[in-house]
């Protein structure tokens, strides 16, 4: 499903060209304008029709935010280009903490992100197939794997996928709003389906009421902002010249979503949208208890082009796929966030690394876990998602633009200006220059502080105090994979007093059975050369024991056979207490243990066997002086994996292995007396290896059997 893995040196041809990054990083920003309008004539309705006067004058505050955010990470992407974004910015400018507080909350953000966009495009369908309500969830669900499927292709895959629906959805919205101007310029202005619905219930309101409720549809409206940040995240992702086509197209974007915003609510109030988040509210609406109420852009669209008609579900087609695919601007910039915070080590180091399609493939599967909880737990439900919304994105926001201010500042008092400050793109900024953009953004701290205020007053009781949790949880979390990497660092670091003074080289082949498993193992042994050689059997069963004696015996193995009795049935605990005890006597010598272990094809033989080499080993890693050596023994269903497959496993190509096959056997060899032989062959060779060697020297032996009882030691003295 994710195709072929690709090389490193593949990673250029992955980079992105304007025309393709915008419609991958704008996506949600411009789908934003298809909820944004729709949510601010939402909350102005609760008021009365009336109300819906004010939407002019609230859409251009909007805008004014939209502006000035716009202009302001022009700045950050020609100051901090290297993708960290808001991140950066605070981290080096205002300290540790104010950056772990923009990093949890754009974490937050780009998860809910995911589930509004999914959940909006999905509001979308239903409004022009309303029988597929009941499967809301079902349908957000399948919509955040499929493109957390696309996104593991790869980003210049995705971008190809994707390029389309946006720019379709941007053309439709503009011929769809130049279509309702000139119709309404000639007279015949669109009448929506719920223009002569009246809102029941409407309360009188105080003067503080109707100022909390007009900052309300504010703030609603504010989440046509969401996903600006995005191109400032994700500058690496663009072609050469980097910097500046990032800038490019985020100017780009920026006149594109404040166009479609504008647009939408002049063509909303021409034709008289009224809707209401309880469609039951309405006077008039007859199913309000049986349908749910058509979006805004599908009102307009149906008063437009007329219902049903084939421009009418062009529209719907284009706005409930962008909405779709704004999830995709997260699914972009989330991976590289958290790759930017695990390489400063405050999160799992997994999160760095590019899987086979040069995508930060674990950030993109987290993504889409964390989308698929919410969207469960909230029922995949649009008004109530979207009040947990914007909050992480205004942070950010605020925390980013303060940070751009003290690094303008530090370069004015560092003097800079006086020759001229070169950004990396090689711009020269004089004292001109870095005034104006301080002045930008300083501007931009203000408004957005501004917004973040109204933001969190007017949605913290609808929802919204949940983001407060997460994000210092968040915080936390962060804070302390930090601390854990730097204490391990410290550990393992490299000082004056380390030194390593090993003296000695014993092996010892853990014995069940006598079976070819075990065999092999003392094969590899012996073939390592080690200078002392043990097989040793952990005794359970006299029994099993009596009889592996008596066949070690037959065999005629020269290696001696020690026994360690363990009285409560376990087999790590004894032999972690035998080698500490050699240990002790032996001084500092290093000890293998080899561990035969078998390799199985089918998921259901993992069930069928006990994995008992995997829990000694666990243990055994424990105990100092120790190293742990598995030696597979590869049944026959293992050819399912290791001999039938001609592609790659996943992960093979990126780690340079070869694709792995069972070799191939000779007619004779396949045959048990053939392989019974082969092992006998083996056996005799490594008795004779053994008889000539000092190997059992080390071991006092019983004379007659070759066995020595646990703890008879008369090894080399301590050294």
């Amino acid at each position: 499903m994710i195709g072929e893995p690709l090389a490193s040196e593949k990673l250029e041809g992955q980079l992105l060209p304007k025309r393709l990054a915008l419609p991958i990083f704008a996506s949600d920003a411009l789908s934003s304008v298809a909820y944004g309008p729709q949510e601010l004539m939402l909350i102005l309705l609760a008021g009365g029709v009336s109300f819906l006067a004010f939407s002019p004058w609230i859409a251009l505050a909007v805008v004014v935010v939209l502006v000035t955010v716009v202009a302001s990470y022009r700045q950050l992407i020609r100051a901090y280009p290297s993708g960290g974004g808001d991140f950066e910015v605070a981290h080096k400018n205002l300290g540790e903490k104010a950056g772990l507080i923009v990093a949890a909350a754009l974490l937050t953000d780009y998860v809910l992100t995911v589930a509004v966009s999914v959940a909006s495009g999905v509001d979308n369908i239903i409004s022009a197939a309303p029988m597929l309500h009941e499967f809301r969830v079902e349908l957000s669900i399948v919509f955040v794997a499929l493109i957390a499927v696309a996104n593991l292709r790869g980003v210049r895959e995705a971008s190809k996928a994707f390029a389309i629906p946006t720019y379709v959805f941007a053309a439709s919205i503009a011929v769809m709003v130049i279509t309702a101007l000139v119709r309404t310029a000639a007279g015949h202005a669109p009448v929506a389906e719920s223009a002569g619905y009246s809102v029941a219930h409407v309360e009188q309101l105080t003067q503080a009421g109707l100022i909390l409720l007009l900052l309300r549809a504010f703030a609603s409206g504010c989440s046509a902002l969401t996903g600006v940040e995005a191109i400032a995240n994700g500058v690496q992702a663009f072609r050469v010249p980097k910097i500046r086509n990032a800038r490019t197209t985020l100017l780009m974007l920026g006149g594109i979503a404040v166009t479609l915003f504008v647009g939408l609510v002049i063509t909303g109030l021409i034709a008289h949208v009224h809707y209401a988040q309880n469609p039951c509210d309405l006077v008039g609406f007859a199913h309000c208890t049986t349908e749910p109420q058509r979006s805004l852009i599908a009102q307009i669209a149906a008063a437009t082009f007329g219902n049903n008609s084939v421009l009418f579900f062009v529209v719907q087609a284009a706005t409930a796929i962008v909405l779709l695919l704004a999830a995709n601007t997260a699914f972009n910039g989330f991976p590289l966030l958290t790759y930017v915070l695990a390489k400063d080590s405050y999160a799992p180091k997994a999160l760095s690394t590019r899987g086979d399609r040069l995508v930060f493939s674990n950030g993109v599967v987290g993504l889409a876990l964390a989308a698929i909880v919410l969207l469960v737990i909230y029922q995949a439900n649009l008004s109530n998602l979207i009040q947990l919304y914007i909050i992480g994105v205004f942070v950010s926001f605020t925390l980013g633009q303060s940070g751009m201010v003290r690094h303008w500042l530090r370069l004015l008092r560092d003097g800079k200006e006086g020759a001229g400050f070169r950004t990396q793109d090689g711009e020269l900024m004089n004292r001109g220059s870095i005034i104006r953009s301080l002045s930008i953004n300083m501007f931009g701290a203000i408004l957005t502080a501004s917004v973040l205020i109204v933001v969190t007053i007017t949605k913290f009781t609808h929802g919204a105090w949940i983001v407060f949790i997460i994000m210092p949880v968040l915080w936390l979390l962060m804070l302390g994979v930090n601390r854990y990497y730097r204490d391990v660092e410290k550990e393992v670091e490299v000082d004056a007093g380390t030194t390593y003074g090993s003296t000695g080289d014993h092996a010892i082949v853990l014995v069940g059975k006598m079976q070819k498993p075990a065999l092999k193992a003392l094969d590899y042994a012996i073939a390592a050369k080690h200078d002392s050689i043990e097989a040793v059997h952990i005794v359970v069963d006299a029994e099993s024991t009596d009889r592996l004696k008596q066949q070690w015996k037959d065999m005629n193995i020269h290696v001696p056979l020690t026994l360690i009795d363990s009285p409560y049935r376990d087999y790590a605990t004894p032999l972690a207490k035998y080698i500490k005890k050699r240990r002790e006597f032996c001084g500092s010598e290093v000890v293998t243990v080899y561990l035969p272990q078998y390799i199985v094809g089918h998921w259901w033989e993992q069930i069928l066997h006990n994995h008992r080499a995997r829990r000694i080993s666990r243990e055994l890693m424990l105990v100092h002086g120790v190293v742990i050596a598995l030696v597979p023994w590869l049944l026959d269903s293992s050819e399912l994996i290791y001999g039938r497959r001609s592609r790659p496993l996943p992960g093979q190509d990126r780690r340079g292995e070869p694709p792995r096959r069972m070799p191939a056997r000779s007619p004779g060899a396949s045959t048990p007396a053939a392989r019974a032989a082969a092992a006998a062959e083996a056996i005799a060779a490594a008795n004779a290896e053994v008889r000539g060697s000092e190997a059992t020297a080390p071991v006092a032996t019983q004379p007659g059997d070759g066995e020595v009882r646990e703890p008879a030691i008369t090894a080399q003295p301590k050294r």
